[in-house]
Order: C-alpha cells, then sequence, then structure tokens
C-alpha cells in the first residue's frame, strides 16, 4: 500500500503552502522536510536503478507551451518529492531554460538519488571541430545546471547514413543530422574520453534519425548505453518525423533490448496529441495535427473509461515491453500530477493495450 500523497512543508509555515520562489542559492535541504513517494523502480541499463517516470526539460523550457520561472522550479520540487530521480535535460529546451530551472531548484546540489541528463545537438560539422563543439555544449549545460558532471549525455542529432538525403529539410539537414562515419569516427570517441575524464557517467542518442541506422548503432561493437525511443501508441514521432519511412519504434525498442541497451520512452502523449487538445498553435495539416485526428477514437475510449486521454496514454507508455522509463513533458503541477497519478495507477493489462492498439489502428499496420 502506498503512502499517502505527498506533503512539502515549507519552512516557517504550519502546513503545505504554495511554492515560493526560492533564492538563487537554496537548495532542498532548505525547503523544509519533504515526504516523498515511493515510486516504482526499474532498471536502465547504463545508470542501474530508475524512477517509472522521468522527468523531461521541454515542458520546463517551454518547448510544449508556456510557464513561468516559479512555476517550473516548483513542478521539479514536486516531481522529486513525488518519487521522481532522473531528470531528462537539453540546452534546447528554452535555450538552457529547462537546465537553469533545474540549478535554480537545488542550487547546484541534487538531491542523494538523483541523477540528470543532458544532451548535445550537433549535426555533421567538419570532424575536426566535432570535440570542441561537444565540449563547449557540455560546460554551457554544466553551468546551468550548477554542477561538475551529469550522469548520461545523450547526442540530440538524428543518425543518418553517410549518402543519406533527407526528401525534406534537405538543405539544412547538416544542422540537424549526424553521419553516420562521423558519428563512429568522431563522436564516440569524445564520449567516451568525456567518460573517462569523469564529466558524464554514461553517454547515449536519441533515436529519432533513420530507423534502420539507428538499429545499425544498436547491434554495433560500441553501443550507447541508453537510447531514447518514441512509445506511444500511436508509434508516432509526429513532427520529428522528416524521413518517407516507417518510424519503427517498437523494432528499434527490440533491438536496443537485445543489445543490452536501456530505453527511455519518449513522446508518451506524442507532443499533445493523446490529450484533449493542443495548448499551442499546431497547424492541422502538420504531421502532429494529423496525428490529433488520427487519436480521435483515443479520446472517445478515454471517456468512455473515465480517463483523461494524457492518463491513459501515460500508462499504455509505461506498459510498452522493453521501456525502461517514461519521460515526461509536463510544464506544470497539474500537468505532473496526472502523470503521477498514471505510475500510481500502474500500467495498463495486455488486453488494454490491444484494445488501444486496435482503437487506433496500430495492429493493423
Amino acid at each position: 500500500m502506498r503512502e499517502s500523497p505527498v506533503v512539502v512543508i515549507y519552512p516557517g509555515t504550519a502546513g503545505a503552502r504554495p511554492w515560493r520562489r526560492a533564492s538563487r542559492r537554496a537548495d532542498w535541504n532548505s525547503l523544509g522536510h519533504v515526504e516523498k513517494e515511493h515510486m516504482q523502480q526499474r532498471t536502465l541499463a547504463g545508470l542501474g536503478e530508475v524512477s517509472a517516470l522521468t522527468l523531461g526539460g521541454g515542458g520546463l523550457g517551454q518547448v510544449w507551451g508556456p510557464t513561468s520561472r516559479v512555476e517550473a522550479v516548483a513542478t521539479v520540487l514536486e516531481a522529486v518529492a513525488g518519487g521522481i530521480n532522473l531528470l531528462d535535460l537539453a540546452p534546447g529546451y528554452g535555450r538552457g531554460e529547462a537546465e537553469a530551472v533545474v540549478g535554480e531548484a537545488f542550487g547546484g546540489r541534487l538531491p542523494t538519488g538523483v541523477r540528470v541528463t543532458t544532451k548535445c545537438q550537433l549535426g555533421s560539422p567538419p570532424v575536426e571541430q566535432v570535440e570542441a563543439i561537444v565540449r563547449r555544449r557540455l560546460e554551457c549545460s554544466l553551468e546551468g545546471l550548477r554542477t561538475d558532471r551529469v550522469d548520461l549525455l545523450l547526442l540530440h542529432s538524428n543518425l543518418i547514413p553517410d549518402d543519406y538525403v533527407y526528401p525534406r529539410d534537405s538543405a539544412t539537414q547538416d544542422r540537424f543530422a549526424t553521419r553516420l562515419s562521423l558519428f563512429d569516427d568522431a563522436v564516440v570517441p569524445v564520449f567516451e574520453a568525456l567518460h573517462e575524464e569523469g564529466l558524464i557517467g554514461a553517454w547515449g542518442i536519441t533515436g529519432v534519425g533513420l530507423p534502420a541506422t539507428v538499429i545499425e548503432v544498436l547491434g554495433s561493437a560500441r553501443p550507447p548505453a541508453v537510447v531514447q525511443v518514441v512509445a506511444n501508441c500511436l508509434d508516432s514521432p509526429g513532427d520529428m518525423r522528416r524521413y518517407d519511412e516507417p518510424a519503427r519504434p517498437r523494432d528499434i525498442i527490440k533491438a536496443a533490448v537485445a543489445a543490452g541497451v536501456g530505453v527511455m520512452g519518449i513522446r508518451a502523449v506524442q507532443a499533445g496529441a493523446l490529450t484533449d487538445g493542443f495548448d499551442r498553435d499546431i497547424p492541422a495539416e502538420s504531421l502532429d495535427g494529423r496525428d490529433f485526428e488520427r487519436a480521435a477514437p483515443f479520446r472517445a475510449l478515454a471517456a468512455e473509461l473515465g480517463m483523461t486521454p494524457a492518463l491513459l496514454a501515460h500508462r499504455y507508455a509505461l506498459g510498452i515491453d522493453g521501456v525502461a522509463t517514461v519521460v515526461l513533458g509536463v510544464k506544470n503541477r497539474s500537468e505532473l500530477a496526472e502523470c503521477l497519478a498514471a505510475e500510481k495507477a500502474g500500467p495498463l493489462d495486455a488486453a488494454m493495450q490491444r484494445r488501444i492498439d486496435d482503437t487506433v489502428g496500430r495492429r493493423a499496420k
């Protein structure tokens, strides 16, 4: 049986109160007594035991709609109090805002057992520039987080074959896609050096590039410790997919598990397509907009079950075989509470997962 809901009691108060902005030098212990919720722990290869939910930085950095620094800091603290012990960040989330939020929340001193990731958007620069770029961007992340190391550094670029040309955005693909030979010859050695120096605990990739290339890397002689993979009932990366081939996230997850690579599930609500509605302007003709229309039967099913679509989507993602932890895109405590409720309710059973698959047409593909 789980403990009672988390209550954060701030110094000088008689009970729980709304969040007040912490000072720049505040740390976790300065916030007073915190009753931490228990959360299921799962094994994430490369990092060990982590919470079933990971707090992502996209919401904190206002990628998924507006929030405030005060609310974002409060959300981080509430997440850790709720049992989350992995924070997944990137300098691209609000131009460093997500990392600055975590730096402010804990004053550079993460609570015991809480780990943090960051990412490097590299593209395909000249080989002689790779090390300098990676190191400079990691240094900026460490500065924002107010720490001297991260537990995981992920390549935030799409992996592609050397001769691949995107059917869309090909003129700018060297900004967002890393060619395989550059990855093998320059990126991996730099990541390994950073690990040896103690600046990172492990390294990984975001598995949203060309699926066959991602799978090839997972099965290589020097695989990443962790891969981030789309984990939703639509099997859709939405507008992240710039290629014409099927996204194949379940195949990527299977390949990762076979190679002993840890899997972090991303896009559980597919950028908002699996919720009641977007909280930002999304063109109806975009891939995210089309996914929202495709998910209409899913929303109807959620209503029938007496759940919100977001809660149902997170419970679905928590039950995908091979996914160790599901990364949340929340930007406030209200959205976080819904995700914590999903984890408490637990993954869906196999019959309900099949029903959802049939509802959105996934099994027919």
